[in-house]
């Protein structure tokens, strides 16, 4: 049986994947944090057919300003980004990094409802975590050590989350003028969570998003499969890819592929080679990488249909390579099927062709949380 049209993401975070991506960047080094230039690409990416858009973050900034080499120091809030590019698109869905390292998860679960609302169910999450050091002194809090301790946040911080999410029914909401209710108090649940570093009783402030749960992405092995919607999978190869993918257990795999292509003016090693002389483009195996042609990457990703379901590209540098995947990459996917179009109307989860999920306080969606959480 063949699979599924193959969906398409792209980072869309600063100038591009490499370090250096600000120096071949088609605007000025100050119009990087600007409005104008979030609602362009974010358009641009809409346009071209992507089903989303992610959006990199840290409490730390991209580079620490030490020399000439590492680029601009500053970045806006993911969420608040992802908020401005669904105002300006209409289907994209828009998926910002969180980190649950240090982050209160009641803030996590208000701020992703809520972009859910202003997007009409077009809201996503990317799970992140903190490695650095320096980022439990920005936060003001005790350094979480070792991946298996930061794992233990971001696991318990989703939970919770979910949780949150779930805390109102769908009917929680009467807006009875007859009765002057507002609310029925008996579809408001709290959490009542008690884990190894905090406890949230809850329930949210926020009503429950459109969606249900936004559309929860993390990296494959971060958190247990049963809490995440798609896992973000590595890998050397498509076969790589596609092995990575089946050990992930979610519902939905997108492999990880950095991509350089070849553009009227100089072709992707001529424009790494140019980027190289300030800044490696650091890589390993935890994703694929693919300089070349605009049908080369068009043949690897149909490849890559085959393996996973989706691909959350990286562009080398935004301006340039976009540009090349608007014109000659994703169409040519429409054309032979390989991928399809968000249709106008629909939620990210309808887009994926992922369900809605009942809130877990329900009787069903009790039954269903234990049924995902021992798949």
């Amino acid at each position: 049986m063949p699979r599924p049209a193959l969906h398409l993401a792209v980072e869309i975070d600063g100038d591009g994947a490499h370090p250096a991506a600000w120096r071949r960047a088609a605007h000025s080094p100050g119009e990087l944090l600007t409005p104008r230039r979030l609602a362009r690409v974010a358009a641009a990416a809409e346009n071209a057919g992507f089903t989303l858009v992610t959006l990199d973050d840290s409490i730390l900034p991209p580079g620490d300003g030490s020399s000439t080499e590492s680029g601009p120091v500053g970045r806006i809030g993911s969420v608040e980004r992802a908020a401005f590019a669904a105002a300006s698109t209409s289907v994209l869905g828009v998926a910002p990094v969180v980190a649950t390292t240090y982050a209160e998860p009641f803030h996590v679960s208000s701020q992703l409802s809520t972009l859910d609302h202003v997007s009409a169910g077009r809201a996503g999450w990317v799970v992140g975590v903190e490695e650095d050091p320096a980022a439990a002194g920005a936060w003001g809090r005790p350094l979480v050590e070792g991946a298996e301790a930061r794992a233990r946040e971001a696991r318990d911080g989703l939970r919770v989350v979910r949780d949150l999410w779930d805390s109102w029914e769908d009917d929680a909401v009467i807006r009875s003028v007859a009765t002057s209710r507002y609310l029925d108090r008996s579809r408001l649940h709290a959490v009542d969570f008690t884990g190894e570093t905090y406890s949230v009783k809850g329930p949210s402030i926020v009503p429950r998003p459109p969606q249900g749960r936004p559309v929860v992405l993390a990296r494959a092995g971060l958190v247990p499969a049963g809490l995440a919607d798609v896992a973000l999978v590595g890998g050397a190869t498509p076969a790589e890819a596609g092995e990575a993918a089946a050990a992930a257990g979610t519902p939905l795999a997108f492999a990880e592929l950095e991509v350089a292509l070849d553009t009227p003016g100089a072709t992707a090693r001529e424009r790494i080679a140019d980027l190289e002389r300030y800044a490696p483009w650091e890589g390993g195996p935890e994703r694929l990488r693919y300089a070349g042609s605009a049908a080369g990457l068009v043949d690897l990703l149909t490849e890559l249909g085959g393996h996973v379901d989706g691909v959350r590209l990286r562009p080398l540098v935004l301006d340039e390579d976009l540009a090349v995947l608007s014109r000659l990459v994703l169409p040519e996917l429409f054309v032979r099927r390989i991928a399809a179009r968000p249709l106008p109307g629909t939620t990210l989860r309808t887009s994926l062709g992922l369900p809605r999920p009942l809130s877990r306080f329900t009787t069903d969606g009790a039954a269903a949380l234990v049924r995902e959480e021992t798949r």
